[in-house]
């Protein structure tokens, strides 16, 4: 059997290493509270399980979904980035329903680089830019962030002369900082000058909890070059009907459609017409906002009492914790033994390490158990 080896010798991917680590606790009789993952918990919203419930109720279930998605759910991801970001697009040109924002966001390096093209990434940060451009085979330029930078990139690190693709998180995951629009900006000129193609994960848009809410690539006057990824896993909490979409330049857009065919589909046609309910309600978002402020507010006031401090952003679903003594790993085993199970920073990449990404996922109640068990004692050997 012949493997491709930069998928088979690639480090360990880091939910696979948290899962194996929870069921490991949960054999010695550890009852996990797990801070580790984005998992949403928040209830679907009822207008989402109506139009899920019709749709299977009246389609015929026997169709392919097209390659471009229904026209319905284009326009209403186009009527609310109208609404959110006061921006105009073009629903059949540059917008495209996707399974979520992973695939999309997988797929990009094997359709629009060429061999010796550079990745640029960003460590720590959520893994699949890096890990997909690996295995197409890609070198990856990953740029180191800090607190110094405000866990923002820059742009005169990137190595311009050969990259194809530069991604950026924002808000940023795990730090919750927020890309101003300025940087966007520069970023997607240089791109231009480079032939590069700006790249930019939004699925943290709708979550922030301070000042101003972030601002979209798609906010730029100029968007040659440049798309967004964004879905309904975070925003709305329905992780599970895998919907979202791609939208930006024209071009890029009709390429990911014209190879889709080859490489993927569309979610299925009833999670569709649930996804235009989704889109096209803002209450359950609001309502899930203050939620997880609630949240953010009980559980760093109670990793402040036991020596960790956030030290990224105002915005995501996670905590990022600065651990004193910088050993993230032994922390992470520590709480582990107390129930709590959060990711260690170094997991995500260099420049993670020495920090803990601690989630605001799970509900309320479990956030108030974690929060008693992290003041119930000393936890930070400095």
């Amino acid at each position: 059997m012949r493997l491709n080896p930069a998928v088979e010798y690639a480090p360990g991917y880091p939910f696979l290493r948290l899962a194996e680590a929870r069921r490991a606790a949960q054999a010695r009789g550890v009852d996990v509270i797990d801070l580790s993952l984005g998992q949403p918990t928040d209830p679907a919203p009822q207008a989402v399980r109506d139009a899920l419930a019709q749709a299977a109720a009246t389609l015929p279930l026997c169709d392919y979904p097209s390659a471009a998605g229904l026209p319905e759910l284009r326009a209403a991801i186009a009527a609310w980035i109208a609404r959110r970001f006061a921006v105009t697009l073009d629903p059949a040109r540059e917008v495209l329903p996707t399974l979520g924002a992973k695939e999309p966001i997988a797929l990009l390096a094997r359709l629009f680089a060429r061999p010796g093209d550079v990745i640029a990434v960003a460590s720590p940060s959520y893994p699949v830019p890096e890990r997909s451009a690996r295995a197409a085979g890609l070198p990856v330029a990953a740029q180191v962030l800090s607190a110094a930078s405000s866990w923002l990139p820059d742009p005169d690190m990137i190595p311009w002369e050969r990259v194809a693709i530069v991604w950026v998180v924002t808000p940023h995951n795990p730090t919750g900082a927020i890309a101003p629009r300025a940087l966007l900006g520069e970023l997607a000129e240089r791109c231009r000058r480079s032939g590069a193609i700006l790249a930019v994960d939004e699925t943290y848009s709708e979550l922030w909890f301070d000042g101003e809410p972030p601002a979209s690539g798609l906010e730029l006057e100029d968007r040659t070059g440049v798309v967004v990824f964004n879905s309904l896993s975070k925003r709305s909490g329905l992780a599970g009907l895998r919907s979202g979409f791609i939208a930006g330049d024209a071009e890029i857009v009709s390429r990911v459609r014209r190879h889709r065919s080859d490489i993927g589909t569309t979610p299925p046609e009833l999670v569709q017409r649930a996804s235009i309910a989704a889109w096209g309600d803002e209450a359950h978002v609001t309502a899930a906002r203050a939620r997880y402020a609630r949240k953010r507010k009980v559980l760093a006031a109670a990793a402040r009492h036991a020596g960790l401090e956030h030290v990224g952003g105002p915005a995501g679903v996670f905590l990022w914790l600065r651990v004193p003594g910088g050993d993230d790993q032994r922390l992470f085993e520590q709480l582990l033994e107390r129930s709590l199970l959060v990711m260690p920073g170094s997991y995500l990449g260099p420049g993670g390490e020495g920090h803990l990404r601690a989630a605001l996922t799970p509900t309320s109640e479990r956030i108030a158990q974690a929060a008693q068990l992290l003041q119930a004692g000393a936890l930070v050997a400095t």
